[in-house]
């Protein structure tokens, strides 16, 4: 049975056993809940594409083709300058 030790933190490396069982990556989430039975149960924390709706509102900025061919004109004058 893997193990693992809690650091001053209260942080811990889930064993390789345990990361692969779960299909966990480096950035992933994971989350502890207790069953009615009062283990703990680790899992991966899953969403679904739907769940990320939103999260890049207001953070796009769109362009016209006019603008992009004067960016890509400035772009080339200050090459040749």
């Amino acid at each position: 049975m893997p193990t693992a030790t809690v650091t001053s933190k209260g942080q811990i490396t889930l064993p390789k056993e345990i990361r692969d069982a779960l299909s966990v990556h480096p950035g992933d989430r994971v989350m502890f809940w207790r069953n009615p039975q009062g283990q703990v149960v680790v899992e991966a924390e899953t969403r679904s594409l739907m769940s990320l709706k939103g999260v890049l509102k207001g953070k796009r900025k769109g362009v016209t083709v006019s603008e992009m061919n004067e960016a890509i004109a400035q772009g080339a004058a200050d090459a040749n300058s």
